[in-house]
């Protein structure tokens, strides 16, 4: 498995289980503060890694009528200003090439959106800023396929790779995770993580609006420390309802923390299995 750090995020790193974790949108500054205030709390008070990740533009919206932010350099600057506060590495999305080199000079890391995983150019443009890389699979993408997409990424030199899973395309307006697929992208060598968030959408089943099922977040993030991943990714808002996007599927940032307490738990029960199934 490669190794690589993140700012002070060691990965896959010797704690186990890391975090990617924020709201799906920076919808204003206040929000963002509050919830990496939170997650800062949540990540010294559990011993765990935590990267924060936010969108500062939505460019994959259901409808044309959809918010899409509030502005690049202002989401932007509010990432940077999250960094340098917290000590927290942060994550954002690229959508086009011509949108690295600025989201590139405020974050930690970039990421593929799932829809774009195939863009060759996007994933090696993204790579060549340095910067670590987290590459979405497609909902219509087999997991073997993926090593495909990291070898662009890797092909420039880059070696900061994380691919992660957030559902297979099941029929209309529905998502499935395969867990198969999860040791099938870690053979290809790079860290595994798990979009709990995305993974219990249903796509496009909200007239208009991406609907989900917020009740699926813990079977399915604990179904993944079961299995061995090496992160979870989570969108979390301090109240949900009123997100500006992916209202259905965030998780609640008052919750949060008890759910982390409980995946952490998990974590250390399967390693110890692990490491006894090993030792004999």
């Amino acid at each position: 498995m490669q190794k690589f750090s993140v700012g002070p995020v060691s990965l896959p790193g010797p704690k186990g289980l890391f975090l990617i974790a924020g709201p799906c949108l920076i919808e204003n500054r206040r929000m963002a503060m509050e919830v990496a205030a939170e997650l800062d709390r949540i990540r010294k008070q559990e011993d765990v890694r935590i990267i924060f990740k936010g969108s500062y533009r939505k460019a994959n919206r259901s409808s044309a009528s959809s918010y899409t932010g509030i502005g690049d350099r202002e989401a932007l600057e509010i990432l940077r200003e999250i960094r340098d506060y917290f000590g927290m590495p942060v994550l954002t999305d690229v959508h086009e090439t011509s949108e690295v080199e600025l989201a590139a000079s405020y974050v930690d890391v970039l990421q593929i959106p799932a829809f774009l995983c195939r863009q060759t150019d996007l994933i090696v443009a993204a790579a060549s800023t340095g910067l670590a890389v987290n590459i979405k699979k497609g909902q219509f993408l087999a997991p073997e396929d993926m090593a495909y997409a990291a070898e662009k990424a890797a092909s420039t030199g880059n070696k900061k790779i994380m691919l992660t899973e957030r559902g297979t395309t099941f029929g209309y307006h529905n998502l499935v995770v395969d867990f198969r697929g999860l040791p099938i992208m870690a053979d290809s060598g790079w860290p595994v993580i798990v979009d709990v968030t995305h993974s219990v959408q249903l796509p496009g089943a909200g007239a208009g609006v991406s609907g989900g099922d917020r009740r699926f977040l813990m079977p399915l993030a604990r179904a993944a420390v079961a299995t061995g991943v090496d992160g979870l990714f989570f969108e979390v808002h301090p109240d949900p309802a009123t997100a500006m996007s992916d209202a259905s599927t965030q998780a609640p940032l008052a919750e949060f923390g008890e759910m982390v307490r409980a995946l952490m738990q998990l974590q250390r029960c399967m390693q110890s299995i692990r490491e006894e199934f090993h030792s004999r």
